[in-house]
């Protein structure tokens, strides 16, 4: 993989993570409304992280080159 392709991945790794991240902390302050929304947002974080993951092991991109 060329740099430019490493880093635009690594990008959006930051931010899916960051994402996560807050929602966590949102999740323990949450109202029960709000606790429901916030679940599903985490678990279609996960979901993405995890064909993320796939696709990488299917193209043969070593995880770690581009921080899954």
């Amino acid at each position: 993989m060329d740099k430019q392709s490493i880093e635009y991945l690594q990008d959006i790794l930051i931010s899916i993570h960051e994402n996560l991240h807050e929602l966590h902390e949102r999740k323990s302050f949450a109202d029960p409304q709000e606790f429901d929304h916030i679940e599903g947002k985490i678990q279609a974080y996960q979901e993405v992280l995890a064909i993320l993951k796939i696709s990488a092991d299917q193209f043969q991109i070593p995880r770690n080159e581009i921080g899954l």
